[in-house]
């Protein structure tokens, strides 16, 4: 299963897909001098900068398949002309979907082994 941290819900003017592969998180770093830890930090811990909040909108456009133009344009149009705090929260999304992956994406395979034998016995058998 591949988990690759795309995101979709309504933003701006319709509904929109997200996502910040490996490229676009590199791109996100250099553009806010901080890694995607960090810069989520940031954005949940009310010190964020208005570059971690437009760039992580615009780069997560781009990541979910938009033009990088039209992604420009979005940002400018619905994130620079407005409050900083009205895409907080879309921010906050999209860049923890990337670091941790989206809620919808389920962990592990179908049919994979549990973790705790069905004994339910937590000795390793190569312990002595």
């Amino acid at each position: 299963m591949s988990r690759d941290a795309q995101i979709a819900f309504p933003w701006a003017d319709g509904d929109y897909t997200f996502r910040l592969g490996w490229g676009e998180l590199e791109q996100l770093q250099e553009a806010c001098d901080a890694g995607p830890y960090v810069i989520l930090t940031r954005l949940q811990e009310d010190t964020w900068r208005v570059g971690d909040i437009s760039h992580t909108i615009r780069l997560g456009l781009v990541g979910g398949g938009m033009k990088m133009t039209d992604a420009l344009l979005k940002v400018r149009k619905y994130v620079e002309a407005r409050p900083p705090t009205e895409n907080l929260l879309f921010a906050q999304i999209i860049l923890s979907a990337a670091c941790v992956g989206a809620p919808e994406e389920k962990v592990g395979e179908e049919g994979a082994p549990s973790p705790v034998e069905e004994s339910g016995s937590t000795t390793s058998p190569t312990e002595s």
